[in-house]
């Protein structure tokens, strides 16, 4: 199969007629004259018009910006911006001693969620050095198993997070 190239011209059974505006390596990005902008599968069933015979890069600029920042997640000790979830902000959370003789202690939540985010950037730098450090094969993986179960432990506090994306994972099941 040949890829369209952007400007392309097609007609679609369901949209109508459109030029195709951008080319990723799934998905063709439609502009259809009473549609608007829809993405098609790139075997997807429609005519072609005009082809264009422009060469395609099949590498979005979203998927080289994605890949950019996954790369610089992991290999650099800037951290992104983590984001409380909504619910939470300006909250507090209260420990109370099962002693009621004893006083408790309330913490603003942020300040919780910082600590707790905090924690999770200082695993990942082990996580780096212990990647990039001279030890064995055999050590760097008994000790990333630690630092997993560690990220495990944490799974509680995922509740915090706005985005999924940025919890907490533990060791996942092989099923």
């Amino acid at each position: 199969m040949k890829l369209l190239g952007i400007g392309s011209r097609i007609n679609h059974a369901e949209h109508g007629k459109g030029v195709v505006t951008n080319v990723t390596s799934k998905h063709y990005w439609v502009t259809f004259i009473d549609k608007g902008l829809e993405t098609l599968e790139l075997d997807e069933d429609f005519e072609v018009i005009e082809a264009a015979e422009d060469d395609v890069d099949t590498v979005s600029f979203y998927e080289v910006e994605k890949s950019l920042k996954a790369i610089l997640k992991k290999w650099s000790d800037v951290s992104e911006v983590i984001s409380i979830a909504d619910k939470w902000k300006g909250g507090k959370l209260i420990l109370e001693p099962g002693d009621t003789n004893l006083q408790g202690k309330e913490l603003p939540i942020d300040t919780f969620f910082h600590k707790i985010t905090m924690v999770r950037d200082r695993l990942r730098v082990m996580e780096q050095k212990i990647n990039s450090s001279n030890l064995d094969e055999q050590e760097k993986i008994d000790l990333q198993q630690y630092i997993t179960r560690s990220y495990g432990s944490l799974t509680s506090f995922n509740v915090l997070f706005k985005l999924k994306s940025q919890q907490f994972v533990g060791q996942r099941s092989k099923s």
